[in-house]
């Protein structure tokens, strides 16, 4: 080692760095500041690894960077490595946990989904809810068991919640091997894999929503019509829209044309991210230009704060303080799609379109460009017509 007055001192090692005069100047025990004629400045230290001298970069000397005592520091822990045994030039493998993974997949996922609340699954799904024995993991250690763990406590109480969480997890994993910080079969595959290890689920209800028959549909709503508030109008509405909860609560003034009785939902705000035309029963648009009368801001239902519309669960509660059982909000739809088909002659096609489902393959769809609105209008019509009870209903049952 360098005698102790043969040491840098950090007034030298600024003097050395003004000065630009190339050199390899001892710090003592294999420490340099080295000045290169291009106008480097950086800490080294000349070590033997396996019999060989090597040199190993510590950092640039100029100020505001690596200092004479952090450069100390960092020649000792180097030294100490060489000691163990271990080579300092090596970079310890980062460990990537499943928790930290998924979270930034997520936010990378994030721009490309159609809203907010698609992302909130995610999160809510991935989080400690039901991942926290996996989240801490190292991705690239995650096994089987691992998953079944985290599956088989709510694959028979919560079947559908378990069967989207597999499929994230899936997806995870699958992104974390594209990234090549795992390899093999996925553990959470469902096909050849864990379809093998867990029972068959239930099967669930059409549209996954309990439903009111759609014979019970007229005596409710005209319970539902001695309700002034905005939540039973919001929900009367939805009926006789067919239309989806998000739909009818996100519903903005700019989109009704009130004289020609339409309702044009823009396509970021439907599932099928297609714009959704509406036509309007008579009824319909009655609770539209009542509530336009008294509006207060841009939504046609809005809630108690200021510029919001109606909660997620404004209508469901409607539905519990009336003691509905068995049936949800959703459900009203798979309630017109059943009297479409079971009580009218209007083609499967028009009801499906004002259920803004997707009919046919994409080459079908690149053809049919219209919407069916006027089709669609009688049917809206003759819908409202039987909810409003047995005297407005047109007879439209088919034949045998």
């Amino acid at each position: 080692m360098a005698r102790e007055i043969d040491r840098l001192t950090p007034l030298k090692v600024k003097a050395l760095i003004k000065s630009g005069k190339p050199g390899r100047y001892s710090d003592g025990a294999g420490l340099y500041l080295n000045v290169s004629d291009n106008g480097g400045r950086r800490w080294v230290l000349l070590m033997r690894v396996n019999g060989k001298v090597t040199e190993l970069g510590l950092g640039s000397a100029r100020e505001g960077y690596v200092t004479l005592q952090q450069a100390r520091r960092l020649a000792r822990r180097a030294r100490e490595k060489i000691m163990d045994g271990e080579d300092p030039r090596e970079k310890p493998a980062v460990v990537v946990t499943f928790g930290d993974f998924a979270d930034k997949l997520v936010e990378n996922l994030k721009p490309g989904w159609r809203n907010s609340k698609h992302a909130a699954q995610w999160k809510s799904t991935l989080s400690d809810n039901y991942c926290r024995a996996l989240r801490k993991l190292p991705i690239d250690k995650i096994t089987t068991e691992h998953v079944l763990d985290v599956i088989e406590p709510i694959w028979s109480t919560k079947p559908e919640t378990a069967s989207r969480l597999r499929g994230r997890i899936e997806k995870v994993l699958d992104a974390a091997k594209a990234k090549k910080l795992r390899s093999g079969e996925n553990p959470a595959l469902w096909k050849g894999h864990l379809v093998q290890l867990l029972p068959k689920r239930k099967k669930l209800t059409r549209g996954h929503h309990a439903a009111m028959s759609y014979v019970d549909v007229p005596g409710f709503v005209s319970d539902l019509q001695a309700r002034e508030a905005v939540a039973a109008l919001a929900l009367q509405f939805l009926i006789l829209t067919a239309a989806r909860t998000g739909e009818v609560l996100g519903a903005r003034w700019t989109e009704f044309d009130l004289d020609g009785a339409v309702w044009t939902v823009p396509p970021e705000r439907m599932k099928g991210e297609r714009e959704h035309r509406v036509p309007l029963s008579d009824r319909a648009l009655v609770i539209v230009k009542d509530l336009h009368e008294v509006r207060i801001g841009e939504h046609v239902f809005p809630g108690q704060a200021r510029g919001k519309p109606l909660s997620g669960m404004a209508m469901e509660m409607v539905l519990r303080r009336m003691k509905i059982e068995g049936a949800t909000v959703h459900g009203f739809r798979s309630s017109f799609r059943d009297w479409c088909g079971e009580e009218t002659s209007f083609p499967r096609e028009v009801a499906e379109a004002a259920l803004a489902h997707a009919i046919g393959d994409q080459t079908e769809a690149a053809y049919r460009r219209g919407d069916a609105l006027e089709k669609r209008r009688a049917m809206m019509v003759a819908w409202a017509n039987y909810c409003a009870g047995p005297s407005n209903v047109v007879p439209l049952r088919r034949e045998a």
